[in-house]
């Protein structure tokens, strides 16, 4: 272009205008300094372009690699990442297949059935021996994965002509994205370890504390009954009835905790069907009726109710659970209220039973529900495992229900759970 215009700059501009001659030296002076300077000028114009490129090129591969390193922490699994890291390079820098592989791992993880050229064998080589191997004619890459001096596997691509330093930082981030997620994993485990632990002692704890209290109970009744024979028919029959007494009290504690096993290992068989919850409500009252004689029970369940699906079994459990924690943290005489509804909108029936109790704080009404766990200011008060609002929790959530509650400190609490409308 440059020559061109030189030509057509003698044509059209220099005498003798019209033809390819110069008369005037000067003229000559003219058109070899407009040539050098537009040879020199288009020189610029094509390196300025050249670098225009190159820089649009490395900021499309800043942008691949940032959208690649978001992908990279979608998981924090690292079986689940090994498989998704070569499709996310697949799709991350439009190459046609790679591959991973680590050097604890005898696996290969490819984005998809072709090898492409990836051999297993080049893989593990480069793995041992840590220095890339780059193809440009059949445009196959082997990186290897580094963690600072420490190779921790290798990478191969085919079908892209990905420059070496692009490479180089896919490949660093890969290492990195697979050690935080094995440090992630090896974290959670540590907890999940630390938790189970605590679990274990908690539950050695309530459970220690609980069975020794009856059998405490039963061993001195028993070695006074045997020690004496001097008891009088009353004291005999007194020291029989704290036996029987704390002989159940042992023997539901054991069933609570075989109970709450079962169901965190959903083995628990469940018989739904529809039944009406002022029969499970009946039932559970008459099997309260010694421990709710100092307490009057208030019960508003409307005739037209539907009937719920349910497993009547469970949920008169729950009811007992309920009804009975209701009336074991309330004063003597403090009134019960057992009600009914259903929601306009939805197609659930809900239950709650309200007391007049202490109340619960709204930093435990949280806790409660978990396994173990028992109110700081009644735990001394009143026996228990905790383990009764976790089983009943379980079996309300087994039925496709909700249990909570509601509670003001010196006003009492309402426990509320759902059961689903039965069909039909």
């Amino acid at each position: 272009m440059s020559v061109t215009a030189a030509i057509a700059l003698d044509y059209f501009f220099l005498p003798p205008i019209g033809a390819f001659a110069i008369t005037d030296p000067h003229n000559w002076v003219a058109l070899f300094t407009f040539l050098v300077t537009a040879i020199a000028v288009s020189e610029l114009s094509a390196r300025a372009r050249r670098e225009a490129r190159s820089a649009i090129g490395r900021r499309r591969e800043l942008e691949r690699l940032y959208a690649f390193s978001q992908l990279l922490l979608s998981s924090d699994s690292p079986a689940e990442l090994l498989n998704l890291i070569p499709r996310y390079i697949v799709d991350s820098f439009g190459i046609r297949s790679a591959a991973i592989s680590l050097s604890s791992r005898s696996d290969i993880y490819r984005s998809g059935p072709s090898i492409d050229g990836l051999e297993a064998h080049d893989l593990q080589m480069i793995c041992i021996r840590g220095e890339p191997r780059l193809d440009a004619v059949h445009h196959i890459g082997f990186m290897p994965l580094r963690m600072g001096m420490r190779v921790v596997g290798c990478m191969g691509v085919s079908g892209s002509a990905l420059s070496r330093q692009t490479l180089e930082a896919i490949g660093s981030l890969v290492a990195i994205s697979i050690e935080r997620a094995g440090a992630v994993e090896k974290l959670s485990r540590a907890e999940a370890a630390r938790e189970s632990e605590q679990l274990r002692s908690v539950l050695l704890d309530s459970v220690t504390h609980e069975f020794r209290s009856p059998l405490t109970a039963i061993k001195a009744s028993v070695t006074s009954l045997l020690g004496s024979s001097s008891h009088s028919p009353e004291e005999k029959q007194e020291l029989l009835t704290i036996i029987n007494e704390e002989s159940d009290r042992l023997n539901r504690l054991i069933g609570e905790a075989a109970e709450m096993a079962q169901l965190d290992a959903n083995k628990v068989e469940f018989r739904f069907e529809s039944a009406p919850v002022g029969g499970v409500v009946a039932e559970a009252l008459e099997e309260l009726k010694q421990l709710l004689v100092q307490h009057p029970v208030e019960i508003r369940i409307p005739g037209n109710l539907p009937n719920a699906r349910m497993d009547p079994a469970h949920i008169k459990e729950v009811m007992v659970h309920l009804v009975e924690n209701a009336a074991k943290y309330s004063s003597a005489g403090a009134p019960i209220r057992i009600t009914a509804e259903a929601k306009d909108n939805e197609q659930m029936l809900n239950l709650s039973i309200a007391d007049r109790g202490p109340g619960i704080d709204d930093f435990e009404q949280s806790l409660v529900f978990e396994k173990f766990y028992r109110g700081r200011n009644q735990r001394v008060q009143v026996h228990g495992t905790g383990m009764g609002l976790a089983i009943c929790k379980a079996i309300v959530e087994a039925h496709g229900g909700r249990l909570g509650v509601t509670s003001q400190l010196g006003h009492g609490s309402v426990f509320y759970f759902s059961l689903p409308v039965a069909d039909g």
